[in-house]
C-alpha cells in the first residue's frame, strides 16, 4: 500500500469520531452520561426517546469508544469512557457557538440572554462556599444529584422549584448549578426566583466542568 494510501486509513480512522458525534441525539446523550451512568431505560426517559431508538444510538458511540458498558442482570449500564469524553464535545460546542451565528441564534432562543443572570465562575463558587454565603441548589433530576453534586447543595429539581420555595432562606444568595453551559434548567430556575424576589445567580457551566476542574464532589 502506498502513503497515500495508509494516510488515507488514518484520517478515515480519524472520522470515524466525527461521523458518531454528528448526531444531535448522541450528543444529547453524552450531555447526560457526563452527569453520571445511567441504564439504558433511564436515558431513554431523561431524552424523551424511544427505547430502541436509544438503544442504537448507544451502540454506535460505544463502537467508537466513546462509552463503556456494564450490566447487571438483564440491564446494561453506560457510562462515559473517561472525562475527556465530555472535555472533547465541550470544546467541539464552544467552538461551534464562537464560529457559527446559527449556534448563537439557536443558544439564545434556547436558553435566554443569560447575561442578566450574572453567573458565577467556578472559583469565586467556590469562595462563596468557604464563606457560608451562598446557598448552592442543583436542579437536575434527583437521579443526577445523587451520581455526584456540589458539597452542601440542595437538590431541588427544576420541575418542583415553583412549590419548594419555602424551603429557600431569603438572605443569602442562591446560585442555581444544572448539566453545563448550555443546560436550560439553571437559567430558567435563577429567573423564577428572581420574579419571587431572591437574590440568584447561575454557574457559569455545571457539574461536569466543576469535577473536571478538580473541585470537590459529593455523591
Amino acid at each position: 500500500m502506498s502513503d497515500r494510501g495508509r494516510k488515507s486509513q488514518l484520517y478515515e480512522q480519524f472520522a470515524r469520531l466525527g461521523k458518531a458525534l454528528a448526531n444531535p441525539l448522541r450528543l444529547e446523550l453524552i450531555d447526560v452520561l457526563a452527569q453520571g451512568e445511567r441504564s439504558v431505560e433511564d436515558l431513554a426517559m431523561a431524552c424523551g426517546l424511544k427505547l430502541s431508538n436509544t438503544s442504537a444510538q448507544l451502540k454506535v458511540l460505544h463502537s467508537t469508544g466513546l462509552l463503556k458498558t456494564r450490566r447487571d442482570g438483564t440491564r446494561v449500564f453506560y457510562r462515559l469512557a473517561d472525562d475527556s469524553v465530555h472535555a472533547f464535545v465541550e470544546s467541539m460546542k464552544l467552538l461551534a457557538a464562537s464560529s457559527l451565528a446559527d449556534v448563537e441564534r439557536a443558544a439564545r432562543d434556547y436558553l435566554g440572554d443569560d447575561r442578566d443572570l450574572a453567573p458565577v465562575s467556578r472559583p469565586e463558587l467556590a469562595e462563596m462556599l468557604d464563606t457560608g454565603e451562598v446557598l448552592v441548589i442543583d436542579v437536575r433530576p434527583e437521579t443526577e444529584f445523587e451520581a455526584g453534586h456540589i458539597p452542601g447543595a440542595l437538590s431541588i429539581p427544576h420541575d418542583q422549584l415553583a412549590a419548594r420555595l419555602s424551603e429557600l432562606p431569603g438572605e443569602k444568595t442562591i446560585v442555581a448549578y444544572c448539566r453545563g453551559r448550555f443546560c436550560v434548567m439553571a437559567p430558567n430556575a435563577v429567573r423564577l426566583l428572581r420574579g419571587f424576589g431572591y437574590n440568584a445567580r447561575t454557574l457559569e457551566d455545571g457539574l461536569p466542568e466543576w469535577r473536571g476542574a478538580g473541585l470537590p464532589v459529593a455523591s
